[in-house]
């Protein structure tokens, strides 16, 4: 079984069981926005934390070794994806990603920001005008070093 058949494994359980993905979080300890990352195949889950998910969702054996596999992480089918909100996350970042990059090197120096020392958090925020998506993103400053 490779990792992305275990992922298959894990949509077609959360479909025909009617699971949240905040339900699994809970289940399994941690956020939901890890936790959907790592079930949906790019983040490495503990025994514990894959047993856990296996028991809620009904997985075999072979898929819940298969979520402690370190995966090989990058989601997108192509280079420009073609699922419109995804898209409009990637509009987002040519848009907005030159303005990010200077303020975030005005206000900290030549460095990036962490996908590995990160966390996220999505939430619904209530507007008269239409409910809004709410995200919020945080990772560690990683200065360039000299040498």
């Amino acid at each position: 079984m490779t990792r992305e058949e275990a992922t298959e494994l894990v949509l077609a359980a959360k479909h025909r069981k009617r699971i949240k993905w905040s339900e699994l979080a809970q289940g399994i300890g941690k956020s939901k926005e890890w936790t959907t990352a790592a079930l949906l195949g790019q983040m490495t889950l503990n025994s514990e934390q894959a047993e856990k998910a296996g028991e809620m969702l009904g997985l075999p054996d072979e898929a819940v070794e298969m979520l402690q596999v370190v995966p090989y992480k990058g989601s997108l089918p192509s280079a420009v994806p073609t699922d419109p909100l995804i898209y409009r996350l990637y509009e987002l970042v040519n848009v907005y990603g030159s303005t990010i990059k200077e303020l975030i090197h005005e206000e900290f120096g030549d460095g990036i920001m962490s996908a590995i020392d990160f966390s996220m958090n999505i939430s619904r925020e209530p507007d008269p005008k239409g409910d809004r998506v709410h995200i919020v993103m945080s990772g560690k400053f990683l200065p360039y070093k000299e040498y």
